[in-house]
């Protein structure tokens, strides 16, 4: 499945600018996605991300995502939704995966955890859709997280939105603007477990 062109199909169909509730697992990975996104979509940035440890990196990339938004130069406002950070919520959800290698189950567990927190809100706030910038990273498997998309969307009758924001140089593209932006780029993806197992820079 191509899913990048699957969202850009889409976004020549809309005749109006829909609510999108974008959950951004940092600044960084979302320049690319959202400097793309704004041109069709009312956008909240919704921070949710339990698996960021410690508290103190959370805290650090939180207020990077902050950092970008109110420098981003765009013509739309861009809201911004915080989240508790609930880092017992994603203990619970990978107990017995903590030995798993980076990307496996683990990560599947946590990616659902935030999507299906993401959906929940977006339908509860009545937003038209719900998506995620966790696409942009070539460290990311985009079939998984697109099918968990999809599961996510008909629990809680939400359209998802498809994506894979790598696509098109958009990895690259997200390094360019993370140094335009002089953002604090993270070299491992959140959590304690994963932490010695994948650099990212």
């Amino acid at each position: 499945m191509n899913y990048q062109k699957m969202l850009e199909e889409l976004v020549t169909k809309l005749d109006y600018r829909p609510k999108l509730l974008l959950h951004s697992c940092c600044g960084p990975c979302s320049t690319t996605c959202i400097s793309y996104l704004i041109n069709y979509f009312d956008i909240t940035v919704f921070y949710y991300n339990p698996n960021i440890e410690p508290k103190e990196e959370y805290e650090k990339r939180k207020k990077e995502q902050l950092k970008f938004l109110k420098n981003f130069s765009s013509p739309e406002k861009i809201n911004f939704l915080d989240c508790d950070y609930e880092n017992e919520e994603f203990k619970k959800v990978v107990v017995g995966l903590e030995k798993e290698k980076e990307g496996g189950r683990r990560c599947s567990k946590c990616f659902t955890l935030r999507l299906r927190k993401s959906a929940m809100v977006a339908k509860q706030n009545n937003y038209d859709y719900f998506g995620t910038t966790l696409t942009v990273s070539p460290h990311k498997n985009s079939l998984v997280i697109n099918k968990i998309g999809e599961e996510v969307s008909k629990e809680y009758n939400i359209p998802f939105l498809y994506s894979d924001f790598k696509k098109h140089d958009g990895y690259k593209k997200s390094i360019e603007l993370s140094k335009k932006y002089d953002l604090y780029r993270q070299n491992y993806c959140g959590c304690s477990y994963g932490n010695n197992n994948q650099k990212y820079n």
